[in-house]
């Protein structure tokens, strides 16, 4: 009987030393299972770093690619300006002009103007701005040492990062002017060949240059490319 007693009261859930009553098993069940909810400091802490870790290795990685794409978009804007612009002079025959890095603009600026032509004996009315364009911030109208002597198209000797007025007093120029005929001239009238180089600090290999032959108007691009040991201009 003594043996069944102590078998009823510990079944019930109460303690017989003190009478105050045991957890049920549904309880204690219930507890644990609260303790087991969310993070603790230190997991929120780990999975953070993971997370930073792993954002930080994807950019280290797409790096180079996210560089190329700025060079490429601001070769292609020089292209497109340079031969837009000129098509524009033939199909509306009159002049338009072509400044890179204008006073008065960012650097990485490229300004399209039209000049009015003039009425009479008066003066040429003056230029008009069209649009302008702007490279990316990280993508400069520069040159690096590295750069062949031998230019694109032979013009200059890779040391001037725009140099248009080849042959011409006063060179290196910063413009080029488009005639109704598709040629490309100073504002003098005189033939105006030249080049313009783009790059990326401390990234040789990415350079690109973009040269313009005054008799035609024949605009042309070029890539840096390591041929050996040497860096040579190739044509794209």
């Amino acid at each position: 009987m003594i043996w069944a007693f102590e078998i009823f009261w510990n079944e019930a859930g109460l303690t017989k030393a003190t009478g105050r009553d045991e957890a049920s098993p549904q309880r204690k069940k219930l507890m644990a299972s609260r303790k087991h909810k969310g993070f603790s400091l230190l997991e929120l802490m780990i999975t953070v770093s993971i997370g930073l870790l792993m954002v930080s290795i994807t950019f280290i990685a797409l790096r180079p690619m996210l560089l190329q794409s700025h060079m490429d978009q601001a070769y292609n804007t020089t292209l497109m300006a340079l031969r837009n612009t000129r098509n524009l002079a033939i199909t509306q025959s009159h002049e338009y002009y072509v400044n890179f890095n204008p006073a008065g603009f960012p650097p990485g600026t490229i300004q399209i103007q039209y000049q009015p032509p003039a009425v009479g004996v008066a003066a040429a009315p003056p230029l008009q701005q069209v649009i302008t364009y702007s490279l990316p911030a990280d993508v400069n109208f520069a040159v690096q040492a590295g750069f062949p002597a031998a230019a694109p198209d032979g013009f200059g000797a890779g040391v001037n990062p725009i140099d248009f007025g080849q042959t011409l007093a006063g060179e290196p120029m910063n413009y080029v002017v488009f005639m109704p005929d598709g040629s490309a001239r100073d504002n003098l009238g005189n033939f105006n060949s030249g080049v313009v180089y783009l790059n990326l600090p401390a990234d040789l290999y990415t350079s690109r240059a973009v040269t313009v032959w005054g008799s035609t108007g024949r605009v042309r691009g070029w890539r840096l490319n390591q041929i050996g040991a040497v860096g040579t201009w190739v044509q794209q």
